[in-house]
């Protein structure tokens, strides 16, 4: 199986692997080779369609799986944080930024800034919007979750929405850094991580339950910090990053195969150097997941998750990616 990886980083702009990751070529123009890429998105009815963010400009698009780029629209005044697309309607995107959250009706050509429940403030200073994810079984129903504000959702497509409160017993569990739906055949499962790792939910956000996963040796904390959350292909597997804290010293992968149950520690061919940070996966690439550091090492596997290589391409930091089926 062939496929190509996208990488977002913070001040080396976007980057594209071909074949796997074997040759590598960083996108030149015409966005700015130095730029923040914290955000990119495909769309779900065409694999070749890609969307990118770049602080302080706006969001660009591909139609060729990451080789040719074009602004598509401006978004200067805050950076963006996430991109979704909304499987029931391709020509709806969603923007999340630091802080807030836009919409555009028309393929990402105009973006307008939503009404929400989200905060403009939280502990840390501005909250960002991570993730935005459209429930697949209802088109009315989106959820974006917030660093450090917890999970909101509208009903209605955008129009209303509502914070689910408190997600754990300190303020800290509404750090949520990764978010995604899980069909569990009976019910829809809403999975979220946070420092205190990984939060689920079985009855639409009213309770959760916390999994904590083991620290790592020499840390000051009694588990390990979570971030990116992936529950691909529509079996029972549910696979984390994890790391020492942010930006970290050393970073893992958790994987699960009986839906979120337990899970093991993964065998790496080399030890990060930093807190594993994002995943990426593709419903037309079974198996498939390419796994990033903070700082830049690239991990792949092909089995689901048995074994792993390390790529010899190394980048600065890395803030998102995705891999992109070719022919």
């Amino acid at each position: 199986m062939s496929y190509t990886i996208a990488l977002g980083t913070v001040g080396g702009g976007l980057w594209v692997g071909y074949n796997g990751g074997e040759k590598w070529r960083q996108i030149q123009g015409p966005m700015d080779p130095e730029s923040n890429v914290r955000a990119l998105a495909s769309n779900p009815q065409d694999s070749g369609h890609l969307l990118a963010s770049v602080d302080g400009d706006g969001i660009y698009q591909s139609h060729d799986g990451g080789s040719h780029w074009e602004q598509t629209a401006e978004l200067k005044d805050r950076p963006i944080w996430s991109l979704s697309f909304d499987p029931h309607d391709t020509k709806r995107i969603y923007a999340g930024t630091r802080p807030g959250l836009f919409a555009s009706d028309d393929g990402g050509t105009s973006f307008t800034e939503m009404d929400t429940t989200m905060s403009d403030r939280c502990p840390i200073g501005v909250p960002r919007t991570t993730n935005v994810v459209v429930d697949p079984n209802d088109s009315d129903t989106i959820y974006a979750s917030v660093e450090i504000d917890g999970l909101h959702r509208s009903r209605d497509r955008g129009r209303t929405w509502e914070s689910l409160g408190a997600l754990g017993p300190s303020e800290f569990y509404n750090d949520v850094h990764g978010l995604t739906l899980r069909d569990n055949g009976a019910e829809t499962e809403l999975l979220v991580t946070s420092p205190f790792g990984l939060g689920r939910s079985t009855d639409d956000g009213s309770n959760w339950n916390w999994h904590e996963f083991q620290p790592f040796e020499g840390s000051k904390f009694e588990f390990a910090y979570s971030r990116c959350i992936r529950a691909p292909w529509g079996n029972d597997f549910v696979i984390v990053c994890v790391g020492d804290y942010i930006p970290g010293r050393t970073g893992a992968i958790e994987v699960s195969r009986d839906g979120g149950q337990t899970f093991q520690r993964v065998h790496l061919p080399e030890t990060p150097k930093a807190t594993m940070y994002w995943l990426a996966t593709h419903e037309e690439l079974p198996g498939v997941v390419a796994a990033s550091s903070v700082y830049g090492q690239i991990y792949v596997s092909s089995d689901f998750c048995e074994t792993w290589t390390k790529l010899e391409r190394e980048l600065g930091e890395i803030r998102c990616s995705l891999i992109v089926p070719t022919q």
